[in-house]
């Protein structure tokens, strides 16, 4: 595997990090009033990586298969991955075009240190179709002509990317305790806690213009 690769996918990895839902979840879990909060935001984040390795392997074994078979799976791998993030930008746009209030992220009744790494999974899932850096490194994957066991590495170090920044909290959660809960608070309201956001044309355009140009690229392919 080429540092190149190895580079690209890291970069690809950081990029698809930045998830408010899986972030917010991890700083929500530890603060809840839960018997082993940081128990449970451990079988969340444990949740979350086995959805992106193992979605990354039905990913990469199928567009392999296919493109074996009928030699154009890299090909529609491709065009799925542009058309997702063409939708999830217009869609972005579409909402920006009136003022709405952003749902906030919730711990069901039902989780505890056990339920939590099915909910890791649920919430990791319901955002992979956003995830446009994702299917981009499965392609280069693909592309790269790997074997088995390096391609699988390549996709563990991804997942363990991914889940970097929950897992800098889980950290910070289980070492520091009550003394980082201030800072966790913060976080939750940044990205998990219910928030108007006001209509913005400009945005809305950018969003609009952005997904036209991706959506270009899927006619081009």
């Amino acid at each position: 595997m080429s540092a190149a690769l190895v580079a690209g996918l890291a970069g690809l990895a950081a990029l698809d990090a930045l998830n408010p839902a899986t972030i917010a979840g991890v700083a929500l879990l530890l603060l809840a009033p839960l018997a082993r909060p940081v128990r449970a935001a451990a079988a969340f984040v444990a949740g979350a990586y086995l959805t992106v390795l193992g979605l990354g392997v039905l990913l990469y074994f199928g567009a392999d298969a296919a493109s074996a078979a009928v030699g154009d799976g890299l090909l529609w791998l491709r065009r799925g991955a542009f058309t997702l993030a063409a939708i999830a930008l217009v869609v972005a746009g579409i909402q920006r075009l009136r003022t709405r209030t952003r749902a906030a992220v919730t711990v069901p009744r039902w989780v505890n240190p056990v339920t939590a790494a099915p909910l890791g999974v649920l919430m990791t899932a319901a955002d992979l179709p956003n995830a446009f850096p994702y299917f981009v490194a499965v392609e280069r994957l693909v592309n790269a002509d790997l074997g088995p066991l390096p391609v699988l590495l390549a996709l563990a170090g991804y997942a363990l990317v991914y889940c970097l920044p929950c897992l800098l909290l889980l950290l910070a959660g289980a070492v520091r305790g009550d003394r980082v809960r201030t800072r966790l608070e913060t976080v939750y309201q940044r990205l998990g806690a219910a928030r108007e956001r006001p209509r913005s044309l400009p945005v809305a355009a950018a969003y609009l213009a952005a997904g036209g140009l991706v959506f270009t690229l899927v006619v081009a392919t």
